[in-house]
C-alpha cells in the first residue's frame, strides 16, 4: 500500500473521529467516546505509516536522480517535509500526537471535539485548495542538513500551539455568562477570524500567485478578490457569536474546569514556546547557508518573529504578572491566529524568499 492510500486513510479516520468526538461531546455516552478515541489511535497509526512510506518513496526518486549520494544523505534530504502539503501532514500528525498523551494524562475525551476538527480543517483545506501532492525534487535552498531540525522542531512547537488554542476556546467558552460579556465576544471574533484565514488562504491557492510590485514582493490582489472575502467575515462572525453559547451547557456536564484548561493552555504554549524559539534560531542558521545573511526581513520571518513576540506576552503576563483565566486565555488565541497567518497567510498571499513552501 503506497503513502497516497494511507494518507486517504488517516484523513477518513480523522474526519470520523471528529464526528464521533463531538457526538459524545452531545451524548456524553462512554462507548462513543471509546469508539472516538479508537478511531483517532488508528488514523494516527495510518498516518506514521504513511509519512514513513513517502519518505521510503521520495528516497527511491532522490537516489534515482542522485545515485553518487551516500544512504544517510539521500534520508536526510527526502524527509517529507519539504513543501506545503507534507507540512501540513507533519503538523497534523504531531499535533494529533499531543493530543492522545494529553487524553491519556488527563482522562478526559471532550477535548476531542475542538481538537479533531483542527485536523479535518486542515486537511479539507489540502483538499479545497489542490495543493501538490507529487513528489518533487527538493529546490536548492533546502538541500540543507537543517532541514529536518529546523522543520521537525517547528512543527512540533505548532502541534503544542494548537492543543493550547483548543483548550483556550473552550476556556472562554465556559467562562462566558451571556453573549455580551468581552470574553465571549472575543471567543467569537477569534474562532470566526480562524476560519476566516483558512477560507481566505484556500481561495489565494485557487486564484494563483498575486501580482508582483515593482520590488519583487505582492502588490495586493484586485477588489474582485478582496470585497467578497471581507464580506463573509461579518456573517461567519454572526454565526459564531449566535450558535456559540450553546456549546457551554454541553461543556460543562463533563468534568472539566476551567483551572485544567488553564493548566494545559499553559503546559502546551511553555513546550511550544521554546520550540518556536529553537525554530527560528535554526532557520536563522539555515538562512545564513543558504543566501549568505542570517536574517533579511522576509514576510515569514517577520511573522516567526511576531508570533514569538505574541507567546512571550502570554508567558510574561502568566509568569511575572500573574494573569490567569480568561485574559490568558485570550493570549493565547491571538498567538494562534499569529501562528495560522504565519503559516499559510505568508505562503500563499505574500512572496518572498519562502514563497517555495507554497506547494
Amino acid at each position: 500500500m503506497d503513502s497516497s492510500a494511507l494518507f486517504n486513510i488517516s484523513t477518513f479516520a480523522y474526519i470520523i473521529a471528529m464526528i464521533a468526538y463531538i457526538a459524545y461531546l452531545a451524548f456524553k455516552q462512554k462507548g462513543i467516546g471509546l469508539a472516538a478515541t479508537g478511531i483517532t489511535a488508528a488514523g494516527f497509526i495510518a498516518q506514521t505509516a504513511a509519512i514513513f512510506a513517502r519518505w521510503s518513496e521520495s528516497y527511491a526518486q532522490w537516489m534515482k536522480f542522485s545515485p553518487e549520494s551516500s544512504v544517510l544523505l539521500g534520508i536526510s534530504r527526502s524527509a517529507p517535509l519539504r513543501n506545503l502539503y507534507e507540512s501540513l501532514v507533519f503538523f497534523i500528525w504531531s499535533m494529533i500526537l499531543l493530543y492522545l498523551i494529553i487524553e491519556y494524562v488527563y482522562k478526559n475525551r471532550s477535548m476531542g471535539a475542538f481538537v479533531t476538527p483542527i485536523a479535518g480543517l486542515a486537511l479539507a483545506f489540502i483538499e479545497m485548495a489542490g495543493i501538490g501532492k507529487e513528489i518533487q525534487p527538493l529546490v536548492p535552498a533546502l538541500q540543507s542538513n537543517w532541514l529536518i531540525a529546523h522543520v521537525l522542531i517547528s512543527f512540533f512547537g505548532y502541534g503544542a500551539f494548537a492543543i493550547s488554542y483548543a483548550t483556550s476556546n473552550m476556556h472562554l467558552i465556559l467562562a462566558s455568562s451571556d453573549r455580551k460579556a468581552q470574553s465571549y465576544i472575543f471567543w467569537a471574533f477569534a474562532f470566526s477570524l480562524f476560519i476566516w484565514v483558512l477560507i481566505v488562504a484556500t481561495a489565494g491557492t485557487i486564484s494563483g500567485p498575486p501580482p508582483e510590485g515593482m520590488d519583487g514582493r505582492s502588490a495586493g490582489r484586485g477588489m474582485s478578490f478582496w470585497l467578497p472575502l471581507a464580506g463573509l467575515y461579518p456573517v461567519l462572525f454572526f454565526v459564531v457569536w449566535r450558535f456559540g453559547l450553546s456549546m457551554k451547557k454541553l461543556l460543562s456536564s463533563f468534568d472539566l474546569s476551567t483551572d485544567i484548561l488553564d493548566e494545559i493552555t499553559y503546559k502546551g504554549i511553555a513546550v511550544g514556546f521554546p520550540l518556536l524559539t529553537l525554530g527560528i534560531i535554526t532557520g536563522a542558521i539555515w538562512a545564513d547557508s543558504a543566501w549568505g545573511t542570517y536574517w533579511s526581513w522576509d514576510p515569514k520571518e517577520t511573522w516567526s518573529l511576531i508570533t514569538w513576540f505574541a507567546y512571550a506576552l502570554y508567558l510574561h503576563s502568566r509568569l511575572m504578572r500573574g494573569w490567569r483565566g480568561v485574559k490568558t486565555a485570550i493570549l493565547s488565541l491571538i498567538g494562534f491566529i499569529s501562528v495560522v497567518f504565519t503559516y499559510l497567510g505568508v505562503n500563499l498571499l505574500l512572496s518572498g524568499l519562502h514563497s517555495y513552501g507554497g506547494g
